[in-house]
């Protein structure tokens, strides 16, 4: 299985990057001009483009930045010059961290009130988390982060209201500075991963080896954590392998509220830039990330469900 889905990844990695190559190639404007100015004579963007490989076909061009993949060479920034190698070095372990965190939070929360909810159907417990569930999904994550910076950063010295430290240089000062953001991006996916466990988790619940269970005395916690749980986590999985997918395109709008130096950042700016070699490496990083996830997804299948592993 894993030999299967690591060769899935040649013909994806190559359609999705030729994609939005092309995609990119229609954003309005030309890139010489934008690195050279509007002023610039038309001599100088023609040496310009001549340089940068501009004036050779798309699919050229194109096979030229492919081919380096292989050996991590994703050529150089158009504005600056530097590899995007080392770019995207730098803004990588910043996103993915900030993703982390955020799934965190989203599990913390999400996973407590799932199962609170569907042991206690019609309670206030079950209503509460229903109606907080509908909230989280329904607010928009800038909504959000931009309510926590005024609440808690601007009026406490607790949390910073931008910025990111990286753990390497204080874990205390990193998890400051990643708790506003990992919440406002977070809470989303602790709705949706409340709403969705609880659904599992009641279907479950109402299965006749879950009667049995209980019948034969075994305390409600033993039936849940032991008996109905585990069957309840197959669809869970499935919801936070999306939900990662989600909480690494939502870093784009954080990044920016927050003022954090990661990739989203890095694509906003670099898409207005029309820096086609950045973006192209972005949205490699992104894809493998992606795959990756659902990689980690099917193996827990193969765990959670003896079905899957026998097939």
């Amino acid at each position: 299985m894993l030999v299967r889905r690591l060769l899935t990844m040649i013909p994806l990695l190559f359609f999705v990057t030729l994609g939005t190559f092309m995609l990119t190639h229609l954003i309005p404007g030309d890139p010489a001009i934008t690195v050279l100015g509007d002023n610039s004579t038309p001599e100088r963007v023609e040496a310009v483009r001549e340089r940068l490989g501009l004036n050779e076909p798309l699919l050229s061009q194109y096979a030229d930045w492919i081919s380096g993949v292989p050996s991590l060479d994703l050529g150089t920034s158009l504005f600056s010059s530097e590899p995007v190698r080392d770019t995207l070095a730098n803004r990588i372990p910043v996103t993915l961290s900030l993703t982390a965190a955020a799934l965190f939070v989203a599990v913390l929360i999400g996973v407590p009130a799932g199962i609170l909810a569907a042991t206690n159907p019609g309670r206030w417990i079950d209503r509460v988390a229903t109606i907080g569930a509908t909230l989280g999904v329904a607010a928009p994550s800038y909504l959000i982060g931009s309510l926590l910076i005024a609440w808690l950063a601007l009026k406490s010295s607790i949390f910073p209201a931008t910025g990111y430290v990286p753990m390497e240089e204080s874990v205390v000062d990193w998890a400051r500075s990643i708790t506003l953001p990992a919440v406002a991006l977070g809470s989303a996916a602790a709705a949706e991963i409340a709403r969705q466990l609880r659904g599992a988790l009641r279907s479950v619940l109402q299965e006749d080896y879950v009667r049995t269970a209980r019948a034969m005395g075994l305390r409600g916690r033993i039936v849940v954590g032991k008996y109905a749980l585990k069957n309840a986590m197959i669809p869970l999985v499935t919801v936070i392998g999306f939900q990662v997918t989600s909480l690494l395109g939502g870093t784009v709008i954080i990044e920016q509220i927050f003022g954090i130096q990661g990739l989203g950042s890095l694509a906003v700016r670099k898409v207005l830039e029309q820096d086609i070699p950045v973006v192209q490496g972005i949205v490699l990083v992104s894809v493998f990330v992606v795959i990756a996830v659902n990689l980690v997804v099917d193996l827990m299948y193969s765990y959670l469900d003896p079905k899957v592993r026998v097939r």
